[in-house]
C-alpha cells in the first residue's frame, strides 16, 4: 500500500490547493481555538467545497461535544473525525457510531509505555496517529514541531493502520518512514513559515520527500 501523506492545518484557499495540487492524500482542517490553525465554521464550508474529492477531509478535534462534532460534519462533510484529545474508546465508538464516520485516534507518544493504551482502542479506531507528547504546560495537544523518539514504534505490531507525526519536515520525514515503516506521514508546522502560516514550497518539497521516502522503503 502506497504512503499516505497528510497536510494538516490548512486555513486559506491558496495553500489547500497548493496541497491538492502537490499530490497530497489527505488534507487536514482544526476546529479547536487555542490552535493557531483554528477554523471557523465558515471558512470550513468553504475550504472543505474546494477540495472536491481530490483527497480526503480529515477534521481534527480535542474533546469536542456531540453540539461541536455534528456542526464540523455540516459545515465541512469530513471523510475522517481524528480525535486528538483524551477521548476514551467507549467515546470513540460511540462518535463513530453517530456521525457514520471513520475516525483516527491521536496518542501522545514518548515511551513504549504510552503503546499500552493500543488493545482498547482496536475495535473502536479505524486508525491511529502517533504524535510527540506536548510538553508539560503546553495549551494544545500538537501542532507543536516536537519529536518523539521513532525507535518506540519499530517492529510494532499492531493490526490498525498507523501514522506517525510531529515535528516531521522535509529533511526527517524519510527517516520517519523507514525506522516507523508507518503507513503514513501527517505534517503541520514543518511546512509553515510562522504557527499557522503555511508556506507553499515547504507543502511541495514535503510531498516531495514523502514520496521520495517511499520509494527508498519498498527497494
Amino acid at each position: 500500500m502506497s504512503l499516505l501523506v497528510k497536510i494538516c492545518g490548512l486555513s486559506t484557499s491558496e495553500t489547500l490547493d497548493v496541497a491538492l495540487d502537490a499530490g497530497a492524500d489527505m488534507v487536514g482542517f482544526v476546529f479547536f481555538p487555542p490552535s493557531p490553525r483554528h477554523l471557523s465554521l465558515e471558512a470550513a464550508r468553504t475550504l472543505g467545497a474546494r477540495v472536491k474529492d481530490r483527497a480526503l477531509k480529515v477534521a481534527l478535534t480535542v474533546d469536542a461535544d456531540d453540539a461541536t462534532i455534528k456542526a464540523i460534519v455540516e459545515a465541512l462533510q469530513p471523510d475522517i473525525l481524528q480525535l486528538h484529545g483524551k477521548e476514551t474508546a467507549a467515546r470513540l465508538r460511540d462518535i463513530r457510531q453517530q456521525f457514520g464516520r471513520p475516525v483516527m485516534k491521536a496518542l501522545a507518544v514518548e515511551s513504549k509505555a504510552d503503546l499500552a493504551s493500543l488493545p482498547a482502542y482496536a475495535d473502536a479506531a479505524d486508525r491511529i496517529l502517533f504524535d510527540a507528547r506536548p510538553p508539560r504546560g503546553a495549551t494544545r495537544p500538537g501542532g507543536l514541531g516536537a519529536v518523539f523518539d521513532w525507535h518506540v514504534l519499530e517492529d510494532l505490531d499492531l493490526q490498525l493502520p498507523f501514522m506517525v507525526s510531529g515535528g516531521l519536515n522535509v529533511d526527517n520525514v524519510s527517516a520517519a518512514v523507514r525506522v516507523t515503516r508507518a503507513g503514513g506521514v501527517d505534517v503541520s508546522s514543518g511546512v509553515e513559515v510562522t504557527p499557522g502560516v503555511k508556506d507553499p514550497e515547504m507543502i511541495r518539497a514535503f510531498v516531495r520527500a514523502a514520496r521520495a521516502s517511499e520509494e527508498l522503503s519498498v527497494r
